[in-house]
């Protein structure tokens, strides 16, 4: 994989990956309005071209890294993240079910307020 920066941009609730200044891949997420607070993924994108070069893989590996940070888990809605999760479960705790079920009902109610 080449030089990956990656940033969380908290205001656009997106976590960009950049590589040679341009975004190449980034995580949607949003943050759980309830208790227990959480990181809620929702959609992961590479763009095209930069398919295969582990940027997805970096990019939710990132995403567990910085919720725990937080103290907060993840909620992998999104396809990619979930399995990811299953298939690196020392890096990737399991969410409380009361998270996952708040997390989707917060998901369905309308989009993440900023």
């Amino acid at each position: 994989m080449a030089d990956i920066d990656i940033r969380d941009n908290r205001q656009k609730g997106r976590l960009e990956a950049y590589e040679d200044g341009q975004v190449v891949g980034l995580i949607v997420y949003f943050t759980l309005d309830a208790t227990p607070a959480a990181l809620v993924a929702v959609h992961t994108v590479v763009e095209e071209g930069h398919e295969g070069k582990g940027i997805a893989g970096a990019l939710v590996r990132e995403f567990y890294t910085m919720a725990g940070r937080e103290g907060v888990p993840v909620v992998p809605l999104c396809p990619y993240a979930s399995g990811w999760a299953r298939r690196h479960p020392d890096e990737a705790p399991a969410a409380p079910a009361g998270a996952v079920r708040a997390a989707e009902e917060q998901l369905k109610a309308g989009p993440p307020r900023r």
